[in-house]
């Protein structure tokens, strides 16, 4: 098959200034033989290196590209064998408020779910988790032992240093280890792997996204904690989760924090993810968390207080909090029963729930309670 107009086409379209103005978008091949084609064509006509070359990203986990497309050029498709679809822009998932706060010992997220009743069983040992966020506070001394080296994919010869906090603050949820001087989380012997794919505003591009799952899976980690979303469904960050799934990697992903009680958010609303909303210290839905059948589990997401910025703790609210005590009690369940798959992992889930409160809370789901978990998992056999 002769590639050589999709080639032309991204010549004429790709920008040499990628803060020139213009509309970024994502190109993907229908079939691998074709992408590896044009990628061995690409690099002969542009290798690697060369700043004078057309700026494109190449996403091999989608067999894809990605690059920006010139304001008030039109797209069009270069050849039947392809398929293109906007780069968007995805968010961390907003706070309903956040404030600075002091902590130590166990927060009451973590003793809501009845993570420290099970430390004497597990602890997460050596289970990997990716967190796909703003990075994370390397200095913290809560978080000190729990951290790997991770990825910045923004700056790949530095440490994925948080600019923002989110990511700080979702780390030491799942996996703070200070019980003496600070606080301690769901699961404090996993190992946190920081992949920083947002900027210090909380912002991403989808293609930013897919190269951190595709980090997380040629590392193999265990979990991938995704505490963001976007309105808009996208056919390649799609295939990007199932590619996890596959792996054998289960994803935990925020619904988002509309209040909305039909909708949620993308990636939680991919089916190969596992869904989170938020609760209340009364086990009720909290008013902002987004609710209803498409969400899969409840955690603890209203004032959470965990680990910030220069070592510090804050108070924030939000589904994002909510998602990080569920990925932390799903390294606990994988310290204990080592080898669950994504499907696995949800049915133990869906088995062991506590019942949420309130008159319209909803029957068929609840929220995480770790020692339930376990009891589930060991009936599974």
């Amino acid at each position: 098959m002769d590639l050589s107009p999709v080639l032309r086409w991204l010549e004429e379209r790709a920008l040499t200034a990628p803060d020139r103005q213009g509309v970024r978008c994502m190109l993907r091949f229908r079939h691998p033989r074709d992408y590896r084609r044009f990628v061995r064509e690409w690099t002969a006509r542009h290798p690697p290196g060369r700043p004078e070359g057309p700026a494109i990203r190449l996403l091999p986990l989608i067999r894809g590209v990605s690059f920006m497309l010139p304001a008030g050029r039109p797209a069009g498709l270069p050849w039947a064998g392809c398929a293109l679809e906007p780069d968007s822009r995805i968010a961390v998932h907003g706070t309903v408020r956040s404030a600075p706060a002091v902590e130590q010992g166990i927060p009451w997220g973590v003793k809501q779910i009845r993570a420290p009743m099970a430390w004497r069983l597990t602890t997460g040992y050596r289970i990997k988790v990716g967190v796909i966020d703003t990075g994370v506070d390397f200095s913290h001394p809560d978080l000190r032992h729990s951290i790997s080296r991770g990825i910045n994919l923004l700056a790949r010869s530095m440490l994925p240093h948080d600019d923002n906090g989110h990511g700080t603050h979702i780390a030491g949820t799942i996996a703070a280890a200070n019980q003496l001087h600070g606080m301690v989380g769901v699961a404090p012997r996993a190992v946190i792997h920081p992949v920083k794919a947002f900027d210090h505003n909380g912002s991403a591009y989808v293609s930013d996204i897919i190269l951190g799952i595709e980090w997380c899976i040629r590392n193999r980690v265990d979990i991938i904690n995704m505490s963001f979303g976007m309105k808009t469904r996208s056919r390649a960050l799609l295939a990007a989760v199932q590619n996890a799934w596959r792996a054998g990697i289960i994803i935990v992903a925020s619904s988002g924090n509309d209040a909305k009680r039909k909708a949620i958010d993308y990636p939680a609303r991919f089916p190969q993810t596992l869904s989170v909303g938020a609760t209340t210290r009364m086990r009720r839905i909290a008013p902002f968390s987004n609710r209803g059948s498409l969400v899969d589990i409840y955690a603890p997401g209203d004032k959470i207080i965990s680990a910030w910025l220069r070592g510090k703790y804050n108070e924030m609210s939000g589904t994002s909090m909510a998602t990080s005590h569920v990925t932390g009690a799903i390294a606990l369940l994988l310290a204990y029963r080592p080898g669950l798959s994504p499907a696995e992992i949800k049915e133990i889930l869906r088995n062991s729930m506590n019942p949420l409160r309130g008159a319209k809370a909803p029957k068929r789901t609840g929220e995480i309670d770790v020692m339930r978990m376990l009891a589930a998992a060991d009936r599974l056999g």
